[in-house]
């Protein structure tokens, strides 16, 4: 049973930034091992005054970045490392070309020009790399047999406003027409988490799917699943979740309501689920009437 998501950019995209700067890599390199070999050389090349040891130790800074930019599996830190450098020579190069001469003057403005092209490409690499980097949504799991029909389980997890009564994490669920609700959460230090949701599956006793909308703050959804057990009495109950805790203080608030371990939690709180549903006091009629219990789910 798979929960509805909509993937993260990335793909071509990403690979095409990962080479980039492997060749930014290799250019740092060639252009480092210069600068310390032959630093007069450069400095004439670009048209700056003889400066052999900055030019040097501009060329150690261009070797360290570029061996790290090929060798270290987190590219984006030593991209911008890189651009804070080339934010430098481009302010070095800037006040030198109004103290030399004119032809020397139109060696650094092109020295100028590739060295921003080279900074354009960095911050490229870096922002697509970095949003690479960011990890997938965590996906939780669970099955569990509950005595009890499939239209009886459907009919309470379709009123929304029934699932606080199961998972105390939750202050209200709101209806605000037949598809989409209001959804609020505890937080940490008596925070209110709250996101819009809509409904993208509704299969008659048989299946729920729902997940938030796009300009909700965080990104969850979910799906529930109720199958008749072949040849006994039962259905069984299977709850996928899916979600992408954001950084910050909200994904901290996240992150404790769903526990260190989602998966055995919502295992448990399947138990707790299974213990309500087979109790002589969880009637239809009573279900309806968003009489809180202190179960967890």
């Amino acid at each position: 049973m798979a929960t509805p998501y909509k993937p993260r950019r990335g793909g071509p995209r990403n690979a095409r930034a990962d080479r980039i700067a492997r060749r930014l890599g290799w250019f740092g390199l060639g252009m480092g091992l210069a600068q310390i070999v032959a630093p007069r050389a450069v400095c004439r090349l670009v048209g700056l005054p003889p400066a052999p040891t900055l030019t040097r130790l501009c060329g150690v800074r261009q070797i360290a970045s570029g061996l790290a930019i090929l060798t270290q599996a987190r590219r984006a830190p030593w991209l911008n490392a890189r651009i804070a450098g080339d934010v430098l020579d481009l302010a070095g190069l800037a006040v030198t070309a109004g103290a030399v001469s004119s032809a020397n003057g139109r060696r650094i403005s092109v020295s100028m020009a590739a060295v921003a092209g080279i900074t354009a490409l960095d911050v490229y690499c870096s922002r697509e790399l970095t949003e690479q980097r960011k990890p997938p949504p965590k996906h939780v799991h669970a099955t569990i047999a509950v005595d009890r029909p499939p239209e009886e389980l459907y009919r309470f997890w379709r009123d929304l406003q029934n699932l606080p009564t199961i998972m105390p994490h939750l202050k209200s669920v709101q209806v605000l027409d037949g598809n989409r609700s209001r959804w609020s959460a505890r937080g940490q230090r008596g925070s209110v988490i709250v996101w819009d949701s809509e409904m993208i599956d509704d299969r008659l006793n048989e299946r729920l799917a729902w997940r938030s909308l796009e300009q909700s703050r965080v990104y969850n959804a979910g799906s529930v699943q109720f199958a008749p057990i072949a040849g006994a009495r039962g259905t069984r109950v299977s709850v996928e979740l899916l979600y992408d805790p954001p950084a910050g203080t909200l994904g901290a608030s996240l992150a404790k309501l769903i526990g260190k371990d989602p998966g055995n939690e919502i295992r448990a709180d399947l138990e707790a689920f299974k213990r309500l549903m087979e109790s002589p006091q969880s009637a239809p009629a009573r279900l309806g009437s968003g009489e809180r219990r202190n179960t967890n789910f």
